[in-house]
């Protein structure tokens, strides 16, 4: 594609990175095939297509309207289209781009700016999540319908254990997750200190940066990037042999740490190791469990493993961890039905849920739909948005697959320490 990029944004680092993946595209129109709210709305520029081409107008000194912004924001950023384009084009990255520059230059007004900076200022801070969500499930009983859905019901967590091991991995705690789901990242301590791993979280370190990231905020969210690198440094120091992180989707904003800071000379190098060291769940018990001689887990009882993997947009597209949840949970004795249309967003998206319902309960209708279709126990995912996403609209039981894996280890008490000091909360200097 060529492009003549406007003097406003030709010479400026995201001018030289949109140009190089303009350059990319050659209009093959493969990417609609597979783009979830174009086959919702049918609409060209609601498709990645499209939305290059409205990227490219206004970064070529064309004016965005309401319009502009409107079919940018309907984009889930599920990064389907990258999986199918054979041309390798970084939708992803173009679209955040497009998005600040449309913003700046179309402003939110109204109830929409107003709800767009309370999710960034709530949801990234788990000290003003945590007290609010236990608000809204007191209040649950006494709102409409369409607002208490949103509302999970509490998720006791299981004992982590002490960490123990001469072996250690870094933690990312996470924001939303350990008020939502706690029993998460137990379940992760849990199973890789069977392992022979600790999982140890570092003090202040927060919220990946994605949520804030995709609301356009992106100083801020590099700001909390900057602090999580600052968190972790002592303990990479000191020899954590990764930062393992639970939900695929921080895994995915962790992953960029090192692109995203490149033009930073105080954290570029220190960020480009983050990434290197950067690993989702899945990989770590993977490689583990692969290890001669480690330990193994009793098969599930067969009234517990006929289950399905809802595989998240950001294990799939952004991470290309595809099919790797799956086999490692078919190697441990579940049976896995087949998941229709699998590579379909389930429209949860982080915080595209609340800012296009329509669509995204659309999308949720039509992946639940899809994950019924095989007859399962229960749906395992591997990304807490999805997780709450899915169980609002479902009956079926729906967890974080690392919680089922935990479960087939019988519950012993490992020492006299065991849900001790880390268990409290206790974390690493």
């Amino acid at each position: 594609m060529q492009t003549r990029l406007a003097d406003f944004i030709r010479d400026t680092p995201e001018g030289r990175e949109a140009e190089s993946i303009l350059r990319a595209c050659v209009h093959c129109g493969f990417c609609t095939a597979t783009c979830p709210t174009y086959q919702l709305v049918g609409d060209e520029l609601d498709g990645p297509r499209g939305r290059i081409y409205l990227v490219k107008q206004v970064l070529e000194g064309g004016t965005a309207t309401v319009k502009t912004r409107e079919h940018l924001d309907r984009c889930l950023t599920c990064r389907s289209c990258e999986t199918t384009c054979p041309s390798g084009v970084r939708y992803g990255r173009l679209a955040d781009i497009g998005r600040a520059v449309v913003e700046e230059q179309v402003p939110r007004t109204g109830r929409d700016r107003m709800l767009r900076l309370a999710l960034r200022t709530v949801l990234p801070r788990p000290g003003l999540f945590g007290p609010l969500l236990k608000v809204a499930r007191a209040l649950r009983p006494l709102l409409p319908a369409a607002l208490a859905e949103r509302v999970p019901s509490s998720r006791p967590a299981r004992p982590r254990p002490a960490a123990r091991h001469a072996r250690r991995m870094l933690l990312l705690e996470g924001c939303v997750q350990p008020s939502l789901a706690p029993g998460i990242n137990a379940a992760a301590a849990r199973v890789l200190d069977r392992l022979g791993v600790s999982l140890v979280p570092a003090a202040s370190a927060g919220c990946c940066g994605a949520v804030t990231h995709h609301l356009n905020a992106h100083a801020d969210a590099l700001d909390q990037m900057r602090r999580n690198i600052d968190a972790w440094w002592p303990a990479i120091e000191a020899g954590a042999e990764a930062v393992v992180v639970t939900a695929s989707g921080c895994t995915a904003m962790v992953r960029e740490y090192g692109a995203l800071l490149s033009g930073d000379p105080a954290y570029a190098q220190r960020a480009a190791r983050v990434t290197a060291l950067s690993r989702d769940l899945s990989e770590v018990v993977e490689a583990e469990l692969s290890r001669p001689g480690a330990p193994r887990p009793s098969p599930p009882a067969p009234d517990g493993s006929r289950v399905v993997f809802q595989a998240p947009c950001t294990l799939q597209h952004a991470l290309r961890l595809r099919g790797r949840v799956e086999t490692l949970l078919a190697g441990l004795g579940f049976e896995l039905s087949e998941v229709p249309d699998a590579h379909l967003c389930c429209g949860s998206a982080g915080t595209y849920s609340l800012l296009q319902p329509a669509l995204s309960r659309q999308l949720r209708t039509q992946k639940v739909e899809a994950l019924r279709s095989g007859r399962p126990r229960s749906i395992l995912t591997a990304n807490i948005g999805c997780l709450g996403h899915l169980q609002s609209g479902c009956d079926l039981p729906v967890e974080h697959w690392i919680e089922a894996v935990d479960r087939l280890w019988p519950d012993v008490n490992d020492g006299p320490d065991a849900g001790g000091a880390l268990g409290q909360g206790r974390k690493l200097q």
